[in-house]
Formats: C-alpha cells, sequence, structure tokens
C-alpha cells in the first residue's frame, strides 16, 4: 500500500496535560534509583526502569515535560539514543511533532552526518540522518538525563548544521553538579523536571 505524501495538520489543544505539582515531583524523584558504581566505579546511575514500568508516574512525567514547553512551536523533537526516544516519543506524540532519532554510529540506514563528543566516562559519536530536518524548523531535543552535556551538545551542534531553529533543551533529569547547561550555550533555553 503506498502512502500520500501529506502534511498532518496539528488538532487544537494536542498539549492537554495536566499541572505537575511539587508533590508529585515528589512522586517522580520516589520512582528513580540509584545504582552506585554503573557503569563503572564511582558512578552513581539514575535508573528510571521503576518509573517507566509505572503507567501513573510515566504519564506524569510526559505531562511535567510537555508543561515545560509551554505554548513554544515545535516541529521536530530530537531524542538521542536511547532513553531520549522514550521520552521523545511520547512527547512528540503528545504535542503533535515529528520525531527525529540521533543514534550510535552505524544505527541508522540511510546518509547521515556524525559528530564526536565526551561524555563523564568515555568517548563516542552520534548520528543523524541528513535528510531527517528541513532548514527553519522548529526543534526542540528531548532526553532523559542532562550529565556533562556532552551526547546533547553534539545533537545540537548535527541539528544546527541541518539549519533547524533550537527551540530549548528538555531533560527528565539533571545533575547539575556537573554543569552540563555550560556545553549546551548561552542561546540554548534549558530545562529540567528532576534536578539532584
Amino acid at each position: 500500500m503506498q502512502m500520500a505524501n501529506r502534511r498532518i495538520d496539528r488538532a487544537p489543544g494536542r498539549r492537554q496535560s495536566s499541572r505537575v505539582t511539587p508533590s508529585d515531583l515528589d512522586r517522580l524523584r520516589g520512582g528513580i534509583r540509584d545504582v552506585p558504581d554503573f557503569p563503572k566505579p564511582g558512578i552513581v546511575f539514575k535508573d528510571i526502569v521503576p518509573l517507566l514500568s509505572d503507567p501513573a508516574l510515566f504519564r506524569l512525567a510526559i505531562d511535567g515535560l510537555v508543561e515545560a514547553i509551554g505554548s513554544r512551536p515545535v516541529d521536530k523533537i530530537v531524542g538521542i539514543d536511547a532513553r531520549g526516544f522514550i521520552f521523545g516519543a511520547a512527547v512528540a506524540d503528545r504535542i503533535g511533532a515529528g520525531l527525529i532519532p540521533v543514534r550510535k554510529p552505524g544505527k541508522l540506514p540511510w546518509k547521515t552526518r556524525s559528530a564526536a563528543y565526551t561524555l563523564e566516562y568515555g568517548e563516542s559519536v552520534v548520528e543523524i540522518h541528513e535528510d531527517a530536518i528541513s532548514p527553519g524548523e522548529r526543534v526542540l531535543l528531548v532526553d532523559d538525563l542532562l550529565a556533562t552535556g556532552g551526547t546533547s551538545a553534539a545533537a545540537l551542534k548535527l541539528t544546527r548544521e541541518l539549519g533547524a531553529e533550537i527551540v530549548g533543551a528538555l531533560f527528565f533529569i539533571e545533575l547539575t553538579f556537573l554543569e552540563g547547561r555550560a556545553a549546551l550555550g548561552d542561546d540554548v533555553a534549558v530545562e529540567a523536571l528532576i534536578r539532584f
């Protein structure tokens, strides 16, 4: 079956979400488990699987992320491999935006651009399809965690190279002591639902 290439109009009121209260944020924090010495000694990993497995908490997390976007127009969400796909896809669906995956090398089947970056426990590369974003499209980066900011900075670099207008960067968790916001630049509006 061949599908016609057409634009789908966003339904008004697509961003409906419940107002997230301070007690809701406490509930969300309670769904995050600390895992010491993962993926290497000295790192305390913030495990979101307990939160994701609870439908009410996951819905609440998406409500909070959508609320943080407010009325800003967004054409596409950029989600970072792999947990950024979880939050990015849910937010994109809720607001009626497209989803663009930024992936590890060798995972995307089309022509790609790549950017190298340093993270808190090593070095890596991310890639994006060259035709994923059209010049002038309004793009919001969504990911589960802002740590040192290396991965997010690389993803933003790639979206800028494709001509995107960066609406901002939105995270479920921010590890403030790692000062990852600085890596994203002063011109990027950065927001996080939960801060440690």
